[in-house]
């Protein structure tokens, strides 16, 4: 199961007005917070931030939370994260968005220290931490997938992440894409082997034929995972949701 990140949604109407996908008048639930919910009622879905808009999160935080739901759901939980779009959230959660590529390089190599090392000390550009460490720490390593597409979010992702989470159409461009990645990891000595890549489907407009071509195409491409978005599609329920899954799977497996 996959959840988006947005904690505040901006109000159209504010004075120089707003441009984007999501506003005041699109809800949210908080990705740990309906991730620890879920692990409680499941015992197999793999739970994933698709994604947590990292350097607007106060990174220590995210390291002891992130540990938490991957304890409490058995190892079932995978990061994904990315740097956002909306200033007026960044603003809101006081940091600062000029940043924020910088910013997220560094909480990612944090975070694997204050997973992994009971009491260290860190002096970075953006963080400072004093012979101090989180308990508990996860049992086993936690994935962190990157979402983006700009070039120095490849480059990223290719020498930090476990997985790319792309968006978008397998075409051209996705396809220079991975392969920017492929080179940039094998520039610093790192093979594609173990390196996943999570493409995404909709359901809103589509049908069996196109699913099944969409995803022979990501598959030629690389694609390791496919997920598929049931949302934008018209009213419907949790049951409703699950048949919209069904029908995917079963035209794509077919």
């Amino acid at each position: 199961m996959l959840i988006y990140d947005h904690v505040l949604g901006a109000d159209r109407d504010r004075p120089g007005g707003f441009e984007g996908p999501y506003d005041k008048d699109v809800a949210f639930h908080e990705p740990f917070g309906i991730f620890s919910f879920i692990a409680a009622v499941t015992t197999s879905i793999e739970l994933v931030t698709a994604v947590l808009i990292l350097p607007q999160r106060q990174t220590v935080l995210v390291a002891k939370q992130a540990a938490e739901l991957a304890l409490l759901s058995g190892d079932r939980f995978r990061l994904g994260i990315g740097t956002g779009w909306n200033r007026v959230e960044y603003q809101g959660l006081n940091e600062n968005f000029a940043n924020r590529g910088r910013r997220q390089a560094e909480q990612v190599a944090l975070i694997r220290r204050l997973w992994s090392e009971e009491s260290f000390s860190f002096d970075g550009e953006f963080h400072t931490i004093d012979a101090a460490g989180i308990n508990p720490r996860p049992s086993a390593p936690i994935p962190i997938w990157f979402g983006g597409s700009a070039p120095a979010v490849l480059e990223r992702c290719a020498r930090l992440g476990d997985g790319w989470l792309p968006l978008g159409t397998p075409n051209d461009a996705a396809r220079e894409r991975i392969a920017a990645i492929r080179a940039a990891r094998e520039a610093t000595g790192l093979l594609m082997d173990g390196f996943a890549i999570q493409a995404q489907a909709q359901y809103a407009g589509g049908d069996p034929d196109r699913w099944r071509t969409h995803a022979e195409r990501w598959r030629d491409l690389g694609a390791t995972h496919l997920s598929i978005a049931t949302h934008n599609a018209g009213p419907t329920d949790v049951d409703g949701h699950l048949r919209r899954i069904a029908e995917y799977q079963a035209a794509v497996v077919a």
